[in-house]
């Protein structure tokens, strides 16, 4: 999901997709750890993008919704 995906969500869509995407990477890394070949190499990375993308604009709605910048 691209940024402008995320921003039209609510806050607890955001938190909903971010426990799908943090539950997805521990098991690439999982798969990873054991020694097993993902199948695509660069989900992790892509994932992590995604998980930090997720909490900075749910941190930004949650900062407007306090009123504060």
């Amino acid at each position: 999901m691209n940024a402008d995906e995320l921003r039209d969500l609510t806050l607890d869509e955001l938190e909903e997709e971010l426990r799908d995407m943090q539950q997805e990477l521990m098991h690439e890394r999982g798969v990873a750890a054991m020694g097993g070949q993902p199948p695509d190499p660069g989900r992790i990375k892509e994932l992590r993008k995604t998980v930090a993308r997720i909490k900075t604009i749910a941190n930004e709605k949650r900062s407007d919704e306090r009123g504060t910048s």
